[in-house]
């Protein structure tokens, strides 16, 4: 069985509004990814084994005292990470870096000056494109190590890279629609950076899933609750593909479903997917 969660990224949330979009336009690239936050210890980052890092947004400032960080040992896993806003002035202020306040918080659309099409760009021409900024600090000044490999008509710095060590910042949110071509560059990291192969798919899932069920099941009976909701449903439509009538399912009736709802849900599972 092919296991479809070797190529993964870990996304360490810093409370982001934007996380879940991150997740999103990763999944939709065919990747497989989990949200953890950001202070997930690092001996559970190794056992996680990603194949790439995503440090997320967030409403704090790096000069906010208590601002959310994470070890400067995570840079040193050999793990490409990409940093997005706070996750990208976080990396610059821990690495020597110059973080400063902006006079006035930028938020809204920005066109991005490509400095460097080597990897996190790659395929991307020189003139300007459209990006989407939301924060209040700037980097002022990279650390040793890193170089500018964009910036935007204002002089900021919209990006950085580290080489070497394959650590990425961009300033604005690539994972917004309001950056066009904000996907192609999670892509280039995904792909050209962190070496992932879009393998998870929703074909692949459902396979992997019922594989995995009939391995823990066996030759055994299985009973399911169904409530009604989504996650009971799916779970046993997965289990039923992979031991059929084997399977009975017990439908509860919580009281709080709408009119006629039990009856659907009833006759959906019995008629439609042949459970009982």
């Amino acid at each position: 069985m092919k296991d479809i969660h070797q190529h993964k990224v870990l996304i360490l949330d810093f409370g982001s509004q934007y996380t879940q979009l991150i997740a999103r336009r990763v999944r939709e690239a065919h990747v497989y990814c989990e949200i953890h936050p950001y202070n997930k210890p690092l001996s559970e980052i190794k056992r996680f084994n990603p194949k790439g890092i995503i440090l997320s947004g967030g409403p704090s400032s790096v000069h906010d005292r208590g601002a959310p960080k994470v070890s400067k040992a995570l840079f040193g896993l050999g793990i490409p990470v990409l940093g997005i806003c706070y996750g990208m002035q976080f990396m610059a202020k821990l690495f020597g870096g110059r973080v400063e306040r902006s006079e006035k918080r930028e938020y809204g659309p920005a066109y991005l000056t490509i400095d460097d099409t080597e990897d996190l760009f790659y395929g991307f021409k020189e003139e300007p494109i459209k990006v989407w900024m939301s924060h209040a600090d700037g980097v002022e000044k990279l650390p040793q190590g890193f170089r500018a490999i964009a910036h935007t008509e204002k002089g900021v710095i919209g990006a950085m890279r580290d080489k070497e060590r394959r650590l990425f910042g961009v300033q604005f949110h690539p994972e917004v629609v309001h950056t066009p071509k904000g996907k192609k560059i999670l892509k280039n990291f995904l792909f050209r950076i962190c070496g992932c192969k879009p393998v998870w798919t929703m074909g692949s899932f459902i396979e992997n899933a019922v594989e995995e069920i009939r391995d823990r099941v066996g030759d055994h009976k299985v009973v399911c609750g169904i409530s009604g909701g989504v996650d009971s449903a799916v779970t046993a439509a997965l289990v039923h593909r992979a031991v059929g009538d084997r399977l009975t399912c017990i439908f509860v009736d919580n009281g709080v479903l709408r009119k006629n709802e039990p009856e659907k849900v009833y006759s959906t599972l019995r008629e439609n997917f042949h459970m009982r």
